[in-house]
């Protein structure tokens, strides 16, 4: 499905619907990383167990997400500037990839989608928020 606007979510949601979508991954544009809440709301409201690799998208009621922990990536910018700061040419610094990852499951959602997580799945979860 493809959304460059608001107002796409409502035909494309109805066109999930009537695929019969159990399921949808949200797309990391900031497009829809800034109208996260309203596509956590419109997923459960539609039945569909989502998944984003924001962790903004559970804290705001969506499903689950896994993907690479902000907070860790702004880290290695910072030692990137230190380095560049104390003369380091950017063209010599190795390119450094995520080494950590965060997996978040909303348990109130996945019961109000009638969803029954694992207990092996929660316990590797970093984060499940009640």
């Amino acid at each position: 499905m493809n959304a460059s606007n608001e107002s796409d979510f409502a035909a494309a949601f109805k066109t999930l619907d009537t695929l019969g979508a159990g399921a949808l991954l949200i797309g990391t544009d900031g497009f829809f990383t800034d109208r996260i809440e309203l596509l956590a709301e419109l997923t459960v409201r539609h039945g569909l167990a989502a998944i984003s690799s924001y962790r903004e998208f559970p804290a705001a009621g969506g499903l689950i997400s896994y993907g690479t922990s902000v907070i860790d990536a702004y880290r290695q910018i910072g030692a990137y500037t230190g380095r560049i700061i104390k003369g380091e040419k950017p063209s010599d610094l190795p390119v450094m990839q995520p080494t950590k990852f965060e997996f978040l499951i909303n348990l109130k959602t996945a019961r109000t989608l009638g969803l029954a997580i694992p207990p092996s799945l929660l316990s590797i979860a970093d984060e499940v928020i009640e």
